[in-house]
């Protein structure tokens, strides 16, 4: 019997599917993740004011700290598919041991720097003398998750380079549920307090992050790769995350910024601005997860020397980002009679969020191509690129930022310049993808 020649459609329908398998529980890990900190507020809400303020305050300093090592992630998932794509199944793992390795020691480096710092940046970050025992509370006592969840981030990049999204999900679900009931029972049940939830979240990111190494110790295990600390291996992890810092950082300033300038139009621009801004980054979710498809996919092609296959791959998950960007575009534009109630009933904060709004649903078809070629560069490898090109953006978007308030702009101008923020990253992004000079075959870059 002879095998059906293929075909262009036969191909889409093969990357779909590679797609859609590893893209649909990435989505659910990444919801799950800012859902600790929602239990976190729900239950420490009812202890009073004073104790969610300083949750808040602690909160936004640790979440700054972990995304800032989102690199260990990104550099491990590159890495480790190319070495699936190349057929060596030690060497990808042993590659996902190293930047474990190299996640224990930055967690640790952070615990000692943090620790004794911990009051020095809750008063730097503004907290009340009423909430600034609580926020110093939780935050030392946090402080000592944070190896655990720089663990998390490599694990889980080690198993997205291995294409298994699925087991992040189920690790993304325990460990919220786990924080969710250590959280009732040590906050009430034991009567800690504010202390009460910061160990229960604790405990849930260390069981989270023992879970990960009992999956990779027995992949190890089974493929016979060595478990030892490596240490050309764990520079070389350190290398590959550089630049990816850069670009993290970059972003950071960007968003830093644009909050800034939202809290100099004004009271009711910074609150219409944190509405948007909290849908745009569940929008992000959704985009970041066809993007971690192709950081996966990306990899493991060019680890087999496909380059027409890669070439067809990005091609596809383009189309995929622009159709996802429509439809939640249209999305916004629909619901918003739905969520907008949500979260405020102050007329003035409504009638400024509206057309600052209608710029996002517009920008999303742009933002759906940028994650999705963000993802490819970074499957790629292409690391020092991505930090250029984003510093190229916060060179042109900082100014025309800051230049709204002088020129009698409110929040639209302030989200139309996000969304010349994002047609640079669309330009420079582009620019790559069609060099082809992203193209480096082989198990390493």
């Amino acid at each position: 019997m002879t095998q059906a020649p293929a075909t262009p459609k036969n191909g889409r329908r093969r990357h779909d599917r590679e797609i859609i398998a590893l893209a649909v529980p990435a989505f659910g890990a990444l919801v799950a993740e800012p859902l600790f900190v929602m239990v976190d507020s729900a239950v420490v809400g009812h202890l009073g004011t004073p104790q969610l303020a300083g949750l808040g305050i602690a909160a936004a300093l640790l979440m700054t700290a972990v995304s800032i090592f989102v690199f260990l992630a990104y550099a491990t998932t590159a890495a480790v598919a190319r070495r699936v794509g190349a057929g060596d199944l030690p060497a990808a793992i042993r590659q996902g041991m190293d930047g474990i390795w190299l996640a224990l020691l930055l967690g640790a480096a952070v615990v000692a720097l943090a620790m004794p710092t911990a009051p020095w940046l809750v008063d730097a970050f503004g907290a009340s003398d009423t909430a600034a025992p609580y926020a110093i509370t939780y935050l030392r006592i946090s402080i000592l998750g944070i190896p655990a969840m720089l663990v998390v981030l490599a694990a889980t990049g080690v198993l997205r380079g291995l294409q298994d999204t699925r087991t992040p999900l189920y690790v993304a679900i325990a460990g919220f549920t786990a924080n969710a009931v250590l959280n009732v029972t040590l906050v009430y049940g034991a009567g800690l307090g504010i202390a009460g939830s910061a160990w229960g979240t604790v405990i849930a990111q260390a069981g989270m992050a023992a879970a990960y190494l009992v999956v990779v110790i027995r992949g190890a295990r089974k493929h016979g790769a060595s478990l030892r600390p490596d240490a050309a291996g764990i520079r070389a992890s350190a290398r590959a995350g550089v630049p990816l810092l850069i670009r993290t950082l970059s972003l950071r300033a960007v968003l830093m910024i644009a909050t800034a300038v939202a809290a100099r139009l004004g009271d009711v621009d910074i609150a219409a601005h944190q509405i948007i801004l909290s849908l745009w980054s569940l929008t992000a979710f959704a985009l970041d997860a066809i993007a971690i498809a192709g950081q996966a996919i990306i990899g493991r092609y060019l680890g087999a020397d496909d380059e027409k296959g890669a070439r067809e791959a990005c091609r596809r998950m383009v189309e995929w980002g622009i159709g996802c960007g429509v439809v939640l575009g249209v999305l916004i534009v629909l619901a918003r009679p739905l969520f907008i109630p949500l979260f405020t009933s102050d007329p003035s904060v409504k009638d400024t969020l509206l057309p600052a709004l209608l710029v996002v649903a517009v920008s999303q078809p742009i933002a759906g191509v940028v994650f999705v070629l963000d993802g490819v560069l970074m499957g790629a490898g292409d690391g020092r690129y991505l930090a250029w090109a984003m510093l190229v953006t916060l060179a042109v978007f900082a100014p025309a930022a800051l230049l709204v308030p002088s020129l009698g702009g409110g929040l639209t101008a302030l989200w139309w310049a996000m969304t010349l923020m994002m047609a640079v990253r669309l330009i420079t992004l582009w620019l790559r993808t069609r060099s082809g000079r992203w193209i480096v075959t082989g198990a390493t870059r």
